[in-house]
């Protein structure tokens, strides 16, 4: 309450203080017109000095530089921010290596099976073979490969399924040497009186000329040239006990 009485006494201190101030002041410049122009532009002087030194504030809407701190502040560092998200799902890259990783390795291409070789392959001896291999192959038992000097026409002796004897000459020759009349006389002169065969067959690798194909159906020899020998191979043809031309 005291505080109060005392700021409102102040208060009329001042306000009266202040009327006598500008009361003879204003005596004072009519009293002497002259003076007013210097004591005006001192006032003026003063006020405009105190405007310049009081602190101005600064237009709405502008931003001055920042302080170091400030900075860190409004841009603080990458550092502190969550890395970004990465998408839904695996890259593209992991995934290829994962599917390969599954798929496991491609695997190599097959290399193509070797053909075996054909009888042009053979010499005579392996010729000899192959025709006895054959003769097993489709039921033959006690099968003998005999041919050799001295064999008296017979390279291939063996007992057919039915129990037959069979008697088989091999003529291992170039397509350019067909195999002549001659040669099945030989064969057809010992095949039944000295082998005792009951099936005689002549084998080759090449033709034959049409004498000796004449001979050979006189005296019952079956004659397989190249064809009829690999269609038998092959499966194609029946064995030659089998045909129709057989005894």
């Amino acid at each position: 309450m005291r505080r109060t009485a005392f700021g409102f006494g102040a208060l009329a201190l001042l306000i009266c203080g202040g009327w006598l101030a500008v009361r003879t002041v204003w005596e004072g410049v009519c009293r002497h017109p002259a003076a007013v122009v210097p004591v005006a532009a001192l006032v003026a002087a003063g006020g405009l000095l105190l405007y310049l030194r009081s602190p101005r504030r600064r237009p709405r809407g502008t931003r001055g530089p920042l302080s170091e701190a400030a900075h860190e502040l409004f841009d603080p560092p990458q550092e502190l921010f969550d890395p970004a998200p990465e998408p839904f799902g695996r890259p593209h890259d992991e995934g290829i290596a994962r599917t390969a990783v599954l798929a496991g390795p491609e695997p190599e291409p097959a290399e193509p099976e070797e053909e075996p070789p054909g009888y042009e392959a053979l010499d005579a001896d392996g010729f000899e073979d192959a025709i006895a291999a054959l003769c097993e192959r489709d039921g033959c038992s006690e099968v003998q490969v005999v041919g050799g000097a001295g064999d008296l026409g017979a390279d291939v002796i063996a007992t057919v399924p039915d129990g037959r004897r069979l008697v088989v000459q091999c003529k291992y020759y170039g397509a350019a040497n067909k195999v002549g009349s001659q040669d099945l006389q030989r064969f057809g002169g010992t095949c039944y009186a000295v082998h005792e065969a009951e099936i005689a067959v002549c084998v080759t690798t090449s033709e034959y000329t049409e004498p000796a194909l004449d001979y050979a159906e006189h005296c019952g020899i079956q004659c397989l040239d190249g064809e009829a020998l690999a269609a038998w191979s092959e499966g194609s043809a029946p064995p030659p006990w089998q045909s129709d031309e057989g005894l």
